[in-house]
């Protein structure tokens, strides 16, 4: 695989300890944590990391490492902002909980009792599904489902809940798992009814404010303007890093428009390991923090082949598995440039917070386990080389694959004129896109009206194959075909990046 291989700038030498430990950290920890970082870093093609650790009521390691901007080689430190994404998701569920707690609803409640209208795929569904539903994941739709039409697009919050009865389920409600961004939405929509108060005035003015996270942004818009913030990276279609445009997604706010950086999220996580307390103040009850541990969902009960693991469930906003016999709650989050996690062992005392700005890597987790091993005794293996060479060949095979399509493109011809293929295209969940020949006449541009600024070139390979790319690359470079009926465009199948949706759509053509 052909590899960038960079010299990071780092803000920090060494992981600062604490004094005032109980017990002194894990070998790992004190004398090879450090050198672990930046191996990873340089082996995964990170730009910038940041990592905090609490144990035992401590911040016992805080450190940022390489450069947020690889232009300016301006360093990650412990304030450095970064979009936390899905790692919103538990503050929303936690926001619920309370407003539960206050008598303002019920996570039994029916979604329609709040949201009037309320509406998904089928009427049943639609009747039954409650708060604690749309919390859980457990509406029967696939993974993601919805999301290329939400992501960076131009509909407002109440214009995406409408859209939920668009989607057609692939399981069973309330049996099967599939995440689901917009059903975090509408939960967080609940809220200003119940409350009075937006989502993001609400979970800042009960949580952020009583946890003094001074430095954290409900919203990403301005993010830019900010200081001390991380730029966004990928690699994953070229194998080389490049900035990718700041992810407009305040739409989606309560499923992952949080932004924030490990020093502030320390403050949360020693509230989840006290108890709701946060430095000797009761910010939550426990009452509300146990709401959000109780598994809701079953994901799996299979034991793992590669970690000392052997179920997963959800509760409302967090993940929760066994590891070597503890609790373990964790989630991640993923933006476009960024990917991110946070964990919490209350056995343990233990938590973790690491973030980080390139989103095709794994090294996160890997760095996420490899500290769960060290603190809860696990035998010692090297998770992140562990991973890399599988990460290593699809990311070969990615590159090669758009290689080999770029190589297909030499001037032919399509079947039909280019004129035949220009025009309208509908898709009932996402709505219109506008194929045109582009400027030079060569080739044809599609253009998305459902997102501000998205459009894609289609140059005709062969095979009726048609190779697209996207102007925002994270949304990827794939091949694509037209359906042709009596000598007339028929359809069109367009795919985004996985990262955003597994499956592709078909418009029609008016």
């Amino acid at each position: 695989m052909k590899k960038l291989w960079l010299l990071f700038a780092c803000c920090v030498a060494h992981i600062t300890l604490t004094s005032a430990q109980t017990a002194p950290p894990p070998p790992f920890i004190f004398d090879s944590l450090d050198s672990y970082i930046r191996r990873g870093m340089k082996d995964w093609n990170i730009p910038g990391l940041a990592i905090a650790i609490v144990k035992d009521g401590n911040v016992v390691a805080m450190n940022g490492y390489g450069v947020r901007d690889i232009k300016t080689n301006e360093p990650v430190d412990e304030n450095t902002l970064f979009m936390i994404a899905s790692n919103s998701k538990l503050f929303t569920g936690t926001a619920l909980a309370q407003l539960e707690y206050r008598n303002k609803l019920s996570l039994d409640d029916k979604v329609g009792k709040h949201l009037k209208g309320f509406s998904l795929y089928d009427k049943n569904s639609s009747d039954l599904v409650t708060i604690r539903d749309i919390l859980s994941h457990r509406i029967g739709t696939k993974t993601f489902q919805g999301d290329f039409t939400f992501w960076n697009g131009n509909l407002n919050r109440r214009q995406i809940i409408n859209k939920m009865r668009v989607l057609k389920p692939v399981g069973e409600f309330r049996q099967n798992y599939g995440y689901c961004n917009s059903c975090f939405l509408a939960a967080g929509e609940i809220i200003p009814v119940v409350s009075g108060k937006p989502w993001e005035v609400y979970v800042y003015d009960s949580i952020l404010m009583p946890l003094q996270m001074n430095n954290t942004h409900m919203l990403g818009a301005g993010m830019s303007q900010r200081p001390n913030v991380s730029k966004p990276y990928t690699n994953q279609y070229t194998g080389q890093l490049y900035e990718l445009p700041y992810d407009k997604v305040d739409n989606l706010g309560p499923a992952g428009s949080i932004v924030s950086n490990v020093k502030d999220m320390t403050h949360w996580l020693m509230m989840q390991l006290d108890s709701g307390r946060y430095n000797g103040k009761q910010v939550l009850p426990w009452e509300v923090i146990k709401k959000t541990r109780n598994m809701n969902l079953v994901i799996s009960s299979q034991k793992s082949t590669v970690y000392p693991s052997g179920f997963s469930g959800y509760g409302l906003g967090i993940f929760i598995r066994d590891y070597n016999g503890r609790q373990v709650y964790y989630h991640t989050g993923g933006a476009f440039g960024f990917v991110t996690n946070t964990c919490f062992v209350p056995e343990e005392k233990l938590g973790i917070v690491i973030l980080t700005n390139n989103d095709n890597q794994n090294f996160f987790e890997a760095l996420r386990y490899q500290v769960l091993d060290a603190y809860l005794g696990v035998p010692y293996r090297n998770r992140s080389l562990d991973q890399l060479p599988g990460f290593e060949k699809e990311l070969s095979a990615t590159v090669s694959d758009v290689n080999k399509m770029k190589s297909r493109v030499k001037g032919d011809k399509p079947s039909l004129a280019f004129e035949a293929y220009t025009g309208t295209y509908q898709n009932e969940l996402y709505g219109t896109i506008v194929i045109e020949k582009s400027r030079n006449g060569k080739n044809l541009n599609v253009v998305f009206k459902g997102h501000n600024n998205l459009n894609a070139s289609l140059e005709y390979m062969d095979k009726n194959e048609w190779l697209l790319t996207y102007n925002q690359l994270a949304f990827g470079i794939f091949s694509t075909k037209f359906k042709i009926e009596n000598n007339k465009v028929f359809s069109v199948d367009i795919k985004a990046n996985d990262f955003v949706e597994y499956d592709s759509y078909t418009f029609l053509k008016k």
